[in-house]
């Protein structure tokens, strides 16, 4: 065996193998490569993408939370408000009703106070003739003498 021989004959074959795979190995192989590099640079920039627009999410979140949170504070001012304008009425209303019924229960003492007065002055003259006829010692017809009655009555 001739080494030259061999090494040429290695030589061709290599070179053939390093033809062929330039030729037909490799260039698949290179698509692949660069279809890959190509998804993962398209993989980056959407999440570059993303992450932006969760940071713009996010600030637009918290500028809904802080909307949110100065909308509840007006609502809530506004219900103190109400609360407050409702106790007022109700205060006015209890006002309102107490005079109504401070008003009636002195009408009803008038009333109470007239009558009985007029019950006194009639109890007063029913003494008056009473002591009327001790004094003069006979009976009073109250009926027959009732503007005596009267005039007493009026005097006291």
């Amino acid at each position: 065996m001739n080494f030259n021989a061999t090494l040429f004959g290695q030589t061709v074959a290599f070179i053939l193998f390093v033809w062929f795979c330039m030729k037909f190995v490799w260039p698949p192989l290179m698509n692949a490569i660069e279809e890959r590099q190509k998804k993962i640079a398209d993989g980056l920039a959407d999440a570059g993408r993303a992450a932006k627009d969760l940071e713009l999410a996010q600030i637009k979140a918290t500028e809904h939370i802080k909307d949110a949170k100065v909308t509840s504070n007006e609502i809530i001012e506004q219900a103190n408000k109400r609360k407050a304008q409702i106790v007022e009425e109700a205060k006015a209303e209890a006002q309102t009703e107490r005079a109504k019924i401070v008003a009636q229960g002195q009408a009803e003492i008038e009333n109470e106070r007239n009558r009985m007065k007029d019950d006194l002055r009639k109890q007063v003259a029913s003494l008056a003739i009473i002591g009327a006829e001790k004094i003069l010692e006979r009976a009073i017809d109250p009926e027959a003498h009732s503007d005596i009655v009267n005039k007493l009555v009026a005097e006291i």
